[in-house]
């Protein structure tokens, strides 16, 4: 005995598939240009420059920065570094105290470059 006439097996949507895919998609495309928005020169060991002049070394902490030893402000930096360097292609060595946000670092870096300072080396 039949109640009504027989329906086909209804076939489940690929759309809502679909538009998970795609936005995974997006989202992964996405976060893949971000690691590419960063880009920081690197100094390698076998260069053929030698340090000349008098040390030109800041020390990145927190909330201070150190030129040669002595607590700076970071709007003073530049000025400061003035008598020390010969020229604007003078090295200038910074180095992050331990701990250090990364964009604290290049704050520092852009600031002085920023200020025409064209060399700047980072040591751990």
């Amino acid at each position: 005995m039949q109640f009504g006439t027989p329906r086909h097996a209804r076939r489940p949507s690929l759309t809502p598939m679909i538009d998970v895919v795609f936005l995974l998609l997006v989202f992964f495309m996405l976060a893949a240009r971000f690691g590419h928005d960063l880009s920081l020169p690197m100094a390698t060991g076998g260069g053929a420059t030698v340090y000349d002049g008098p040390p030109r070394l800041v020390v990145i902490g927190h909330d201070s920065l150190a030129l040669n030893g002595q607590t700076i402000a970071p709007e003073a930096l530049p000025a400061a570094l003035d008598p020390l360097m010969s020229a604007p292609s003078d090295i200038v060595v910074l180095r992050p105290a331990e701990g250090v946000p990364l964009q604290r670092l290049i704050a520092v870096s852009d600031s002085l470059r920023a200020a025409g300072l064209s060399r700047i080396v980072v040591v751990e």
